[in-house]
């Protein structure tokens, strides 16, 4: 029998009027046993950084060899994906054990959990998940921890990590639930963006996926779950849109398949209701698509002057809808004066099509006298074009993010409007210029609706200080919520926020995340998880906790 302390001290109850307390005692992971549940796959939570410093909890730690792993790798998003619990956005972490030099410094858990089931069966999600339930404790599910939102990490939580679920299975003609006959493929929670288009690529036919930008983001987990846009959404819809059918383990700890035929109104709810929300899971079913020939263009705005600059950005951003109903994606990234259009993309595209397309916007920046670079390369497949063209991103970042997803509507009535929104925000921008609708089907499901009307989805962001007090972060979440996002939703009435890209802040976030679904969305919460097993902030039915004593304690409201 394993038996181990998870937690002790005092558990708070926030009210609106008052913090009411109850006094929890000790307790252990009892009825859980080592050799049959868990086969030593439970850990106690020791940060990585802690070989940087002589002790940790009253242990000594100091490795020198692995301290300069650790250091080495830590920007690393593949090293930080392979962690038991870290997140890529040290912020939710709370900063408290960093990698140092100072080897006499203090390391401490921060907002990390405090315990972790590096799971590897099924079983193991349902005892974590049981567990949970059954003494009260805080449960965190942890593929990859590419996390904006701080939703993977938690105080003294207990952690279940998917990661190792890296099944995939490929089928040519799908037979199953929904009415989809083509090809198909079945993946594990634990598989990522770039991984598994590296194996689609290595089937006979080559097939193509819906996946995140992002190489490391995790697919079969808060992406989909949030919807999931990326680069081929443009042309096949989000991810979500893609899912055919759910293994999952529920709240209760039930082992079941969700998909149109079996559990529809859960079928409904994981496709875009959002991440650790309604159950934890095991694997998912989705579409996959044959190969096609891609083209992807690159350009650069060449003038130091500001006005003629943002003239020349809102030159592009206007012709949005131009891009997205041509079934394109645009990724860019704009910081002042700086943009970085990379890439362009254009399925099925040649390099005269894609020329073609961007036409419009070649003779508005040479009408504005601004010189540009426009590169173009066709690809024999989408996966040369997106290996070729996304680079890889970094970790270790301590900032805030929100966000604004502008539709159609918004830009072709108030494009100029939505540029000077952004420019006088003096943020920095991460853009997406992505439409998932054009080819598309009606789909119902969780998804904002405001989703299939979109052209652009913007991530703002507020750096800070890895020492930043509580005081400062708070003055962060303002100037992010009030300064930067308030004006781009002034300006796009018509447009929506993304769950798994958004501030933790937003005004009336149950609207601006899901729009008209959010009642039913609520709904399904109550009945599939009516305890509160799952939290994420800002997801359906977490109106009724809170998390206080600093960031520390997740309370349920009397």
């Amino acid at each position: 029998m394993l038996s181990v302390s998870l937690l002790t001290g005092t558990l708070f109850l926030f009210s609106s009027s008052h913090l009411a307390f109850a006094q929890v005692n000790p307790f252990t992971w009892s009825g859980v046993r080592y050799d049959c549940k868990l086969g030593g796959n439970l850990q106690k939570v020791v940060p990585d950084a802690a070989v940087c410093y002589n002790t940790f909890e009253g242990t000594n730690t100091y490795n020198q060899a692995a301290c300069q792993d650790v250091t080495r790798n830590f920007n690393g998003q593949d090293w930080q994906s392979d962690r038991a619990v870290s997140n890529h956005w040290m912020l939710w972490t709370n900063n408290t054990c960093l990698p140092t030099t100072n080897r006499n410094a203090v390391c401490s858990l921060g907002y990390l959990p405090r315990y972790v089931i590096m799971a590897k069966t099924r079983d193991h999600i349902k005892a974590g998940i049981d567990f949970a339930r059954n003494n009260n404790i805080r449960l965190i599910i942890r593929n990859t921890g590419h996390d904006f939102m701080g939703r993977s990490t938690g105080y003294s939580a207990l952690a279940i990590n998917t990661h190792s679920f890296k099944s995939v299975q490929f089928t040519q003609r799908y037979t199953g639930p929904g009415g989809w006959t083509g090809s198909a493929v079945t993946v594990g929670a634990g598989i990522q963006g770039r991984e598994l288009l590296r194996l689609a690529n290595q089937q006979n036919p080559k097939v193509a996926i819906v996946t995140g930008e992002c190489p490391t983001v995790g697919f079969a987990g808060g992406y989909i779950q949030g919807g999931g846009h990326g680069p081929l959404a443009s042309y096949y819809g989000m991810a979500a849109d893609q899912a055919l059918s759910y293994e999952v383990v529920t709240a209760a700890g039930e082992f079941l398949t969700v998909n149109a035929d079996s559990n529809p109104d859960l079928f409904w709810g994981l496709r875009g209701g959002g991440p650790s929300t309604f159950a934890a899971l095991v694997s998912v079913t989705v579409k996959t698509y044959p190969e096609t020939p891609a083209a992807g263009l690159v350009l650069s705005l060449n003038t130091f002057d500001q006005n003629t600059f943002w003239r020349g950005f809102a030159a592009f951003h206007n012709l949005s809808p131009r891009w997205v109903e041509n079934g394109m994606f645009v990724y860019y990234e704009l910081f002042g004066s700086f943009l970085n259009i990379r890439p362009f993309v254009g399925v099925n595209m040649t390099r005269t099509k894609i020329n073609e397309v961007v036409q419009p916007l070649y003779d508005q920046l040479r009408s504005l006298g601004i010189q540009y670079t426009a590169t173009v390369t066709e690809y024999p497949t989408f996966f040369d074009l997106y290996t070729a063209l996304f680079q890889d991103e970094s970790a270790g970042v301590t900032s805030l993010v929100g966000g604004r997803l502008f539709t159609k509507r918004d830009i072709n009535s108030n494009g100029n409007g939505i540029v000077d929104a952004m420019r006088r925000s003096g943020a920095g921008f991460v853009g997406h210029i992505v439409g998932p609708r054009i080819g598309l089907a009606a789909v119902d499901n969780a998804i904002h609706p405001a989703w299939r009307d979109a052209a652009s989805f913007s991530i703002t962001s507020v750096n800070l200080a890895n020492n930043a007090t509580w005081a400062q972060k708070q003055q962060a979440q303002q100037q992010l919520t009030n300064q930067i996002d308030a004006p781009l939703r002034d300006a796009s009435p018509y447009g929506a926020a993304y769950v798994n890209e958004g501030n933790l802040e937003e005004p009336n976030w149950q609207t601006a995340y899901w729009g008209t679904n959010y009642p039913r969305l609520l709904e399904l919460r109550q009945k599939w998880d009516p305890q509160g097993v799952f939290y994420a902030r800002t997801t359906p039915g977490t109106e009724n906790w809170e998390v206080v004593d600093y960031g520390r304690r997740l309370c349920r409201k009397l």
